[in-house]
């Protein structure tokens, strides 16, 4: 009877002691979310507030580009998601079959991505001349150009992913696992560009809260769909395609809702679609040179991945894992370039030359800060890092490699970037892409057809990136002074 009592009152107590830790993390969760919500809800109304031209630059640097760097961080990890399921759970060869895709992806939206940057330049500097009826045709010919670049997108990666991989030298083992898993990620490529088209059409007034609220919510979908296609389901790399592509999807959906209800010049009306001309070539004098960069930049890590590739698929997975973590680098660079990019281009349109110079300094110095804190830590704890991607010694072992001659070195790649934001948000496009042509990829194609062609290893293989770097970032400074210079301001 006492037995029975005692083991009574022991059930009542665990369920009592079960309802309040969970009672306690609901509470928790429901503080942490309306936290979010009022910190996001601020930054929202400081956006939208956000004066360029003439409000506190500093102040106004870190309101811009938080929200930008908690958006750009969301998207590496759920990229990294990717990576670390399909790693975790569909083995090496399903790694390594992702990782190997990652230069060709880039290099096909390069393009694209940099016509959005144009498009970005050019509402922002209309905003800053406050040309109310040229942002709204600028808004409707952007939304239209991502429609309309989708489809292309769409049709050449999907007929053409195998092509491209062979080109590459992609390893027999991956080469299907490669081919589809581009198939299915470019079958969403409407989504995707309608998505970088709308947020740098919001980014071209100071928002940057709205993008990262509907990347949050398209990537914890992300997260989710992986789970459940690739550990549920067991779908491997085209579980990871197909829930990035829904993810996408929603992302694009909830953007486009955003630019209807928009009550200023960048309102979005559908019945509207169509293509002024003489804005169009506007924002192709300024995007397509930036997107021929890319393209030209992701030309050279195809070789450099190719080169990887004759290491084996160890290599590559190592490569892959590695790439992945030095994505987290890239954040803070991509945040501040960003910044750099809206707000030269708004006060370019307003002509406050000293005011351009102002906010070149501040993101140097932000940039090189953040890049070079990023990039030691990372190097620092690399094999900790890696062991999320992957079990396998040798696997890690390659992405050490990586770690010290790539990652730890990013700083340098930091500060070349600002110049060319620099320059671009001024409306001089075409300048710092023909420096990065010859200074970046022409130096790494010159290197590994020369010294890595004598010196097979991959520690030779990867010195092309800081000495390209660092050969660029000199004679990039001093453009940017000359023009800098030569701009007429107003102020």
């Amino acid at each position: 009877m006492a037995n029975s009592l005692n083991a009574l009152f022991f059930s009542a107590a665990l369920h009592r002691n079960e309802a309040l830790t969970q009672h306690f993390k609901c509470l928790l969760a429901k503080n942490i979310r309306a936290t979010l919500r009022y910190i996001m809800k601020k930054l929202s109304i400081l956006n939208n507030n956000m004066d360029m031209v003439h409000g506190p630059l500093l102040k106004n640097i870190f309101i811009f580009a938080l929200p930008l760097l908690f958006s750009n961080l969301l998207q590496i990890a759920f990229n990294a998601a990717d990576t670390i399921v399909v790693g975790k759970f569909s083995g090496q060869e399903a790694l390594a079959a992702v990782g190997a895709t990652g230069p060709i992806v880039n290099l096909l939206i390069a393009m694209f991505n940099g016509l959005a940057t144009g498009a970005n330049i050019i509402i922002a500097m209309q905003i800053g001349r406050k040309e109310k009826e040229r942002v709204s045709t600028s808004v409707h010919t952007s939304y239209f150009l991502a429609l309309a670049g989708g489809v292309i997108l769409t049709f050449i990666g999907v007929f053409l992913s195998k092509t491209f991989l062979t080109w590459m030298g992609t390893p027999e083992n991956i080469l299907s696992q490669s081919t589809l898993y581009m198939q299915i990620y470019f079958a969403g490529s409407i989504p995707l560009l309608v998505y970088n088209f709308g947020s740098a059409i919001l980014r071209s007034k100071g928002d940057t809260v709205g993008p990262t609220v509907y990347m949050t919510i398209s990537g914890v979908i992300n997260i989710i769909l992986n789970l459940v296609f690739v550990i549920g389901l067991k779908m491997g790399v085209s579980g990871v395609a197909i829930a990035t592509v829904i993810s996408e999807t929603v992302s694009a959906i909830l953007i486009t809702l955003s630019l209807m209800r928009q009550n200023d010049s960048t309102k979005l009306y559908l019945n509207r679609l169509k293509p002024d001309d003489h804005l169009l070539m506007k924002i192709m004098q300024i995007g397509v040179p930036a997107g021929f960069q890319t393209m030209m930049w992701s030309i050279s890590n195809i070789a450099v991945q190719s080169s990887i590739n004759s290491f084996g698929s160890v290599a590559v997975a190592g490569n892959s894992a590695a790439a992945n973590i030095e994505s987290f680098v890239y954040i803070g660079m991509m945040s501040f370039s960003e910044c750099c990019i809206t707000f030269t281009s708004q006060c370019a349109g307003a002509g406050k030359k000293q005011r351009i110079r102002d906010v070149f300094t501040l993101i140097v110095v932000l940039e090189f800060i953040v890049a070079f804190g990023t990039s030691a830590t990372l190097w620092r704890f690399g094999d900790f890092f890696l062991s999320f991607y992957t079990n396998d010694p040798g696997v890690i072992n390659v992405g050490m490699i990586r770690m010290w001659y790539v990652v730890f070195w990013l700083f340098i790649n930091a500060v070349l970037d600002v110049p060319a934001a620099s320059m671009r948000g001024m409306g001089y496009s075409t300048t710092p892409t023909v420096v990065m042509l010859i200074g970046v990829v022409g130096v790494r194609l010159l290197y590994i057809s020369t010294i890595f062609h004598a010196i097979h290893t991959l520690p030779t293989l990867y010195l092309c990136f800081p000495i390209s770097w660092i050969i660029t970032t000199i004679p990039l400074m001093l453009i940017w002074l000359h023009y800098y210079r030569k701009f007429k301001g107003i102020d």
